[in-house]
């Protein structure tokens, strides 16, 4: 039990260490953001903690161990999405959440499913170069403003500097050389660029322009037709070749030293990245720690008619098996193995069964979660308790007006009442109402925030019931349909 594989840990604020997360631990991080769904809490903090388990494993023993991949039924606006998201945020692991109705069958016209994972991992390597940049984030800084002195004409050049001589000709010096009073001059010119050095970074030029060389971003349009959707299947981007044999074309741009210092910095990180040290980090993570979420899996469920667009439910099912079962997919940045990535589908099963997957994908979902339906509790919780709660946001919004908003005990039960009617006696769209009550609610105080700054409004039950009369007298519920 000696050989483990280190377990990376995050200082950044609002992550935890993988260590620290045990499932009680997580299930306390999602009730800060997600009201109820114990059941499927549960099941989610048992299965991200069985993946920091099976990293401490020895290798041939965690190479056994595939992940429980999650089938979460119910229906929609009840948090499954949100789940997801937030326990990828709280590992800081690559995640994706994807439409399954947006892929075809192999053959058809449209998107395959290997580029989940392709997209997968150009999302991990965004994410570890974002990581690596802010690692050399200070020292990019100051290399950065270094240039922006020299394009400001400031000082000369770094490298290579002109030296007046005593005959009135000029000679060129490196800056490593010192011969023939090129000492003095040199401290003078260090003197000089630290004097220079610290007015720019007090932001004493920021306003001024300077004219910068910059990389384009943008290829010509034919190298992006040879590079479009479906190269990578290939194994190599055709755009990073024809970029290598003739490389990225720069032009001169006039902009303000605040604009170009973005610029240079970013410049400046990415020759002091190893590029391939943060590839191999972004395929061991998507490899390891990956997670995919897959929506509207029920749509692409149900019995084949053999006509309309329905002939290719089946075909989609098929292909995604061997990416959840395990697989090797090409990416641009090489191959990736998916026996390790979680994947957790989630679908409403309204018309269609979970049954009515092809029993092959039915067994690549072991762990099976229902989700509840919102009660008119869940919506007065939701509206107050967690750490994005509206209420909270709306009195953020109308505060930036200069406007307080006081809402009461009474005023929130009745807009949670009113929620559940609405979606009782039309579509249950779930915590999604939530929105469309509210945004009535406070429409008029909305709109004349800004001529009734330092006023208090109290949104009470009185309030509430006179702003939505329509829907107690049952007339136009037509309106808070979404």
């Amino acid at each position: 039990m000696n050989e483990l594989l280190p377990v990376v840990r995050k200082d950044a604020v609002g992550v935890l260490q993988e260590s620290e997360l045990t499932p009680a631990r997580i299930v306390a991080e999602l009730d800060k953001y997600i009201i109820g769904q114990d059941k499927a809490k549960r099941a989610i903090a048992i299965a991200l903690r069985n993946r920091y388990r099976r990293l401490l494993l020895p290798e041939h023993l965690r190479d056994e161990i595939a992940p429980k991949n999650i089938l979460m039924i119910g229906p929609t606006g009840v948090g499954k999405t949100e789940m997801a998201r937030r326990i990828a945020k709280l590992v800081n692991a690559p995640f994706i959440k994807v439409e399954a109705t947006k892929y075809t069958e192999v053959g058809y016209v449209g998107r395959d499913v290997e580029s989940i994972i392709r997209d997968l991992t150009e999302i991990a390597v965004r994410m570890v170069e974002s990581e690596k940049t802010k690692e050399v984030e200070e020292r990019a800084t100051k290399l950065a403003n270094m240039r922006l002195l020299e394009a400001l004409k400031l000082v000369p050049p770094l490298k290579q500097r002109k030296y007046p001589m005593g005959d009135g000709r000029k000679h060129e010096e490196v800056l490593t050389e010192s011969e023939g009073g090129a000492p003095e001059i040199e401290e003078r010119m260090r003197r000089l660029r630290e004097y220079y050095l610290r007015r720019l970074e007090a932001g004493e030029f920021e306003d001024e322009e300077v004219e910068i060389e910059v990389e384009e971003k943008h290829l010509p349009i034919f190298i992006d037709v040879i590079g479009g959707q479906g190269a990578e299947q290939l194994g190599f981007d055709p755009r990073e070749m024809i970029e290598s044999l003739f490389g990225r074309r720069k032009k001169r741009r006039l902009m303000k030293v605040r604009d170009a210092r973005r610029i240079l910095i970013q410049e400046e990180a990415r020759k002091l990245i190893d590029q391939e040290e943060v590839i191999q980090e972004a395929l061991w993570r998507v490899q390891q720690r990956g997670i995919v979420f897959i929506d509207e899996i029920d749509k692409i469920a149900g019995r084949e008619r053999g006509f309309g667009p329905d002939v290719s439910r089946e075909g989609v099912q098929r292909d995604l098996l061997p990416i959840i079962e395990g697989t090797t997919v090409m990416t641009r940045y090489g191959p990736v193995n998916t026996h390790h990535i979680l994947f957790i589908c989630a679908g409403a099963f309204h018309v269609s069964k979970p049954s009515d997957l092809i029993p092959e994908l039915q067994g690549r979902l072991p762990i099976r979660v229902e989700f509840d339906p919102l009660t008119e509790e869940d919506f007065r919780r939701i509206l107050v308790e967690p750490e994005n709660a509206l209420v909270k946001q709306y009195q953020a919004l109308l505060a930036t007006e200069g406007v307080r908003v006081e809402f009461t005990d009474d005023g929130i039960r009745e807009i949670a009442r009113f929620a559940k009617l609405i979606n009782d006696e039309t579509e249950d769209i779930g915590a999604r109402r939530l929105h469309t009550v509210m945004e009535r609610v406070l429409e008029e105080i909305s709109f004349e925030a800004p001529e009734r700054a330092g006023q208090t409004f109290v949104i009470d039950a009185d309030y509430v019931r006179k702003r939505l009369h329509e829907i107690a007298q049952k007339k136009d519920i037509a309106h808070y349909i979404l």
